[in-house]
Parts: structure tokens; sequence; C-alpha cells
């Protein structure tokens, strides 16, 4: 963006204007917004391996209190709100994507221990932290000066949706009715009433099976990914359960001996589940492997222009004395991020080697997310490629260096964490940095509020994230038969596992390796096909579900915006049922039944969950309905 350029824009407050903007009311409100937020995302990560942005439903519900309880609230208000809450929640990717491998190790090889709240928390708050003062310095040269160049499609939507505020109320109402039918619905489920998961078994061909999980929380995220994405993800989903899982059973059907990694049954004697799990789950892992490298090679172009502009266009920065163009100091910056990057020696003292790698591994990545969010979004920002790079060469050095068994596995994913977080951290400052610049914010009042939403969002990720393990589990186990599917910790426990212990099971990762270079070369995002082929189908075709309906209904109303009914109505159902699942969690932890009313429709249930799963596509279909203004 040229200095010209830069000069003709105007944002929607002008510098010179003063108004109420980083209050007590807002900031207190975004904590809150962004603990319930943060939760939601920690259980849908969990569930499914994919998070959504607060930033759209922090902003619409934030109007809607602070006009309605505070008879006033300014769009500055609305901006830090939307800010505080899309920062705490920002922790719950990086620390799912991670943390529960620790849990996983410990349920399959028992010599790991799993870290306390506490430490978990620790870890939220140094790679939260190291990811803001990163991105702070980056600022002026991809929020400013390249304004005409990276849209930053959340944050300009997020400013869009705070400009028309008018309409605030109105679409406030639908985010709090997805929250009151989707907790409803999780307590039908959650208690047995009805039935979460309905499948349906082929005799031809053998051992083939599809399925639906029919929980809210899948539809609202198919309707907010939209039906491409959704696609992909179902013809991943497919293909392992329609067409790998037939081939395998067709082809050992004769065998007398069990298959590795397969230890004492026979495949003819599996079903179609237990051959997913013991062998397609490796090839969906290598497939997940190769589409986060690819799509971490293809924004290698991004990441080379970032290193090669980015040092001598911060230290060149402009300095400027208006409201709209001020950061955080200097000095603070690099003093701050000096201090963390030697506190992460704390997490590891034994191996002093991670303060290099975090620092490292953490500038480059941070750099190259910023940029990527301002591209393609940051659905679309391949944070678990860059963990997952990150890992594979945490683990390699440490295996050179020595540093190997439990002692160098809980180092190298202790790394990976605290990277993972701050790439998470970085993406989503960049947005929000983007919907203060198109609003006139001051941008060092944004930084301080993402500080405090990091705060707000490490003081309950980590009791959450142990509350879910303790009652659901990560791993299959007679205790724990519906656990959690935590796809990325499973991922990232299983690379680095085997590369420290040379066991992959090779054959079966690479067979997946090259179904995504395959998918690559049709033009189709891999790393989407392949979550789909590494979770149960079931989640894939609830997912499906919202994104046909998101299809419809802008086949019907045309192309959706950032203010789309439909996608509030989804982040409410998403956050209601996320919520009423932690609550059960917490009374099954306590040890308190709340089963008495398993089973209680008998021989009815698949026809009761039909009906009600319908009447749930029903309520989406008709609450996305646009509201139209003269």
């Amino acid at each position: 963006m040229s200095k010209q350029d830069e000069s003709q824009f105007q944002p929607y407050v002008s510098a010179s204007t003063s108004m109420p903007e980083a209050t007590f009311r807002a900031i207190i409100l975004g904590v809150v917004l962004g603990i319930i937020f943060t939760a939601a995302n920690a259980y849908l990560g969990l569930y499914i391996g994919m998070t959504v942005s607060a930033s759209i439903p922090a902003a619409v519900i934030s109007m809607a209190i602070l006009r309605k309880v505070f008879r006033g609230g300014t769009v500055l208000e609305n901006n830090i709100v939307q800010t505080v809450a899309s920062s705490g929640e920002s922790l719950a990717a990086g620390i799912i994507f991670t943390i529960p491998a620790f849990f996983i190790w410990h349920a399959t090889r028992g010599d790991v221990m799993v870290p306390s709240i506490t430490k978990i928390a620790y870890i939220s708050l140094l790679g939260g932290a190291l990811g803001i003062l990163m991105m702070i310095p980056l600022r002026r040269m991809l929020i400013r000066d390249e304004h005409a160049t990276l849209p930053y499609p959340e944050g300009a939507a997020c400013a869009n949706v705070l400009i028309a505020g008018e309409q605030g109320g109105a679409n406030a109402k639908k985010v709090f009715a997805g929250v009151g039918i989707g907790a409803l619905y999780k307590l039908g489920t959650g208690t047995g009433i009805w039935l979460e998961n309905l499948d349906l078994h082929f005799r031809v061909p053998a051992k083939a099976f599809v399925g639906i999980n029919s929980i809210p929380a899948l539809l609202g995220v198919g309707y907010i990914l939209g039906p491409r994405i959704s696609a992909i993800m179902l013809a991943g989903g497919t293909l392992g359960t329609l067409v790998l899982v037939p081939i395998i059973a067709f082809f050992a059907s004769g065998s007398t001996t069990p298959i590795f990694p397969a230890t004492e049954e026979l495949i003819r004697n599996m079903d179609g589940e237990t051959i997913r799990l013991t062998y397609v789950r490796y090839i969906g892992a290598g497939a997940v492997t190769m589409g986060g490298i690819l799509s971490l090679l293809k924004s290698l172009p991004t990441l080379l222009k970032s290193l090669s502009r980015g040092l001598s266009r911060v230290k060149a920065a402009a300095k400027s004395s208006e409201r709209t163009d001020l950061d955080l100091p200097n000095w603070l910056v690099f003093w701050g991020a000096i201090g963390i990057g030697l506190l992460t020696w704390t997490l590891a003292p034994h191996t002093p080697i991670i303060i290099p790698l975090i620092v490292v591994f953490g500038f480059i990545f941070v750099m190259v997310a910023s940029r990527i969010v301002g591209l393609v979004g940051s659905s679309s920002n391949p944070v678990s490629g860059m963990t997952i790079a990150t890992l594979l060469g945490t683990t390699v050095l440490f295996v050179g260096l020595g540093i190997v068994g439990t002692i160098g596995m809980a180092a190298a994913l202790l790394v990976g964490a605290v990277v993972c977080v701050a790439v998470c951290a970085a993406g989503d400052i960049s947005q929000d940095l983007k919907t203060g610049y198109l609003l006139g914010a001051t941008p060092w009042k944004q930084q301080v509020g993402e500080f405090i939403g990091v705060i707000a969002g490490a003081s309950i990720v980590g009791a959450i994230v142990y509350l879910l393990g303790e009652s659901y589990g990560f791993v299959y186990s007679a205790e724990h038969p519906n656990p959690l599917q935590a796809p990325q910790a499973n991922l990232m426990a299983i690379l680095i596992e085997g590369v420290m212990e040379s066991k992959l099971q090779w054959d079966l990762i690479f067979f997946g390796m090259l179904l995504s270079v395959i998918v690559e070369f049709f033009g189709v995002t891999s790393l989407a096909f392949a979550v789909g082929l590494y979770l149960p189908v079931g989640l894939s075709v609830g997912i499906m579900t919202g994104g046909l309906l998101r299809w419809a209904r802008e086949r019907k109303q045309g192309v959706s915006d950032g203010n789309d009914p439909g996608v509030l109505y989804s982040s409410g159902l998403i956050a209601g049922e996320a919520l009423l699942g932690i609550i059960l969690a917490l009374l099954a932890t306590l040890h308190v039944a709340y089963d008495g009313a398993a089973g209680i429709l008998g021989i009815a249930e698949v026809p009761v969950t039909i009906v009600l799963y319908c009447g749930l596509l029903y309520s989406l279909w008709h609450l996305s309905k646009r509201t139209v203004k003269a």
C-alpha cells in the first residue's frame, strides 16, 4: 500500500475523535465471553479437531448487552469486547491440539506424567503472550501498509457487523436461541434419552458402514464452514469406511494370523469400526501429516517474503503520534519477548535447548501465520502443519543429541505446545487488529486487551482439558467407550513416539501421505480431506448436513456475509452444546448420576432421534433467514 493510499484511508471513527473504548464494563464483558467461548472451543476441538472464531458472536452479544443493560456502548467498546473474548478462545486451539497427548501417553504407556492444571495454564500464558508480542511489531507492515493487499476476511467481517450495530439486538437473540437449543439437545443425548450416533452397516461391500453424529455442534460447524470444506471432509470419511475398510477386510479375509499393528485379533473377526481404528486411522494420520506439510509448503513464498521484508520494515517502521497508530512501546515488546523466551526453560529444566527452539520456531511461524490469515482467513491457517514441522524438527534434533525416552518426548511436545499456542494467538490478534484498523480503534488498547484475554483463557483451559480428559477420556477403554477424538493430539503423540522409538507404522503412514499428494493434484485442499479420513465418518456426515443447509440458504438468499444470522445461530448451537457437555462432565467427575433416563424410549429411540434431529435442522433453516431492511 502506498503512502498516498494510506493517507486516503479513513477509518469509521477518525483519529481525532475521542470516545469510550477500553472501559471497565467492556473488559469484564470480554473476559466473561472469552471464558465461555474458550470452554466451548476446547470441547469442540477435542471432539472434532476444529475450532470456530468467537469474534462475531462476541461482538453481537456485546452490542445487545451494552445497549439493553447499560443503555449505551460505543462501537469501540464493542470492539474491545470481541478482542478480549477472541483472544481467550484462541488459546483453546493451541492447547487441545497438543496437551492431550500427555493424557494419551499416560493411558497407553503409563510412564509419562500429565501436566497439572497450573502448568497447562502456564504453557498457555507463555505461548499466548509470545504470539502477541511477536505480532505487535508486524502491525504497521501487515495491517496498515498492506491494507489494500491483505483483506483479513474475519477481521473485516467483524468490523462490518460492528458498524451495522443497529441490528445487534435482533441478531443476538439468534445466538442466545442457539445456546438454549444446543444445551437442551445435549441434555437429551447426554442423559441417554435419545441417541447421539446413528449407524448404517452394509452387507456388500463387507464391513462397510456409514453413520451420523446427530448433534448440534457438528451441524453448526458445517454451516459455518460451508458446503465445500464440509464435502471435502466427507469425501475423506467415506473413502475410509466405504472403500478402505472393505478392501482391507477383503484381502485379509484368508489370513490365519494377526496382521500388524493388530497383535491378537484376526481382521476377519473385526467389525468395520475396529478395522478403521486399527489400520485406517494410521493412514489418516499419514494423510494429515502430509496435508499439514503441503499447506506449509504452499505458504513458503509467503514465509520467505515475510522473512525478507519483515525485519527491515519493522526496524524502519514509521513512528506516529496519531491515536489510531499507537502500539505498545518497543522496549516492552523486546524485553517481554526475551523474558518469555527465557521462562520457557522452566517447562523442561533438564533440556534448556528448548529455549532457542521455541524462539526460532515461534518467530518464523508467527510471522507466516500473521500474513497467511490476512490472505485466506484464520480457518485456513495451517496451524497443524506448522506444529507438525516444529515437532518433527525438534524430535529429530533431540534424537541426534541423545535426548530420547520419556524426557525427550515430553520436552518435544512442550516445544510444540508453546509454538502452537503462539501461532494461534498471532492469527487471532492479526484479525482483531484489522477490525480495529477499519473501525479506528487504538492499537495499544487492543493489544492490552489481548493480554487480558489470554490471562482469562489460561485460567480456565487447563481445568477444561482435565475435566474432559477425566470424564470422557482420549483413548478407548472399558472405562471410556466413547472417548473424545482429540485428532491433532493423537497425531502428535503418534509422530513423537514413533520418531523417538522408531516404531511408526510406516507402510500405512506413507500410504496416507500419498493419498494427500494425489488429492492436491486435483486442486483440493488435502488437509480437510485428511482430517475427514482420520476422524469417524459420522462426524463428517454431521458436518456435511450443516454445509448443505448453508448451500441451500445461499442459493435461496444469495451469498452470505459476516452478518449471516445462520452463522450466529450456529455459533450459539456450538456454545450451548459445549457448555452443557462440560456441565455433564463435571457431574460425572463428582460422581453425580445423571443417566437415569437412559433407554427410557426403548425401541423408539431411533425414530425419535430422527424426528428431533430433523427438528434441529428446521430450526437452523428457519432462524437463518436474513432480516432485510428497507
